[in-house]
């Protein structure tokens, strides 16, 4: 009996996940996408992993250019979220134009300045995931020195925050 796909995605939609925006550069053009598939995966060496949909404006960039960004987002940033999810592209001119932003000194790759962490990447390994690319990362540099405030998490398809204390 095959599992129901809308069951499916309400099932997992129950396990509460923080959200990033993971950027590439590919021939000096920057790309950004919202995603919420990020782990960690290993300290020796230092692993991280990203799924990344085959049908996504975001897709061919990253495996052309091998190396990618992770900005951890705050709660106070479901816009950026919201805009590096849109299906709209912008310019990649003025991508990141209202967003406070630097350039990885690694990677080259653009990273949110308000974001509670930062990790560039370096592809060492893609693996086929049905609908989606799994891109495994070696980082190779990192900022977790970010703002000391809640984080933005995904739940049931909805943005929320940790409740206080």
């Amino acid at each position: 009996m095959a599992v129901d796909p809308d069951a499916f995605r309400r099932a997992v939609g129950r396990f509460a996940t923080g959200v990033t925006v993971i950027t590439t550069v590919l021939d000096g053009q920057p790309f950004a996408i919202t995603a919420n598939s990020f782990t960690s995966v290993s300290l020796d060496p230092l692993l991280v992993l990203v799924s990344v949909r085959k049908t996504s404006r975001f897709h061919a960039p990253v495996l052309g250019a091998g190396v990618w960004g992770v900005s951890v987002l705050a709660a106070d940033m479901q816009d950026a979220s919201r805009f590096f999810a849109s299906q709209n592209r912008h310019d990649a001119a003025t991508l990141f134009e209202n967003w406070k932003h630097s350039v990885g000194s690694v990677t080259g790759v653009v990273l949110l300045d308000d974001a509670l962490a930062a990790f560039e990447c370096r592809t060492v390994l893609t693996y086929e995931g049905g609908d989606h690319t799994l891109l495994l990362g070696e980082v190779v540099a990192l900022d977790g020195s970010g703002r000391d405030v809640p984080p933005l998490l995904f739940y049931e398809g909805i943005y929320r925050a940790l409740a206080a204390d």
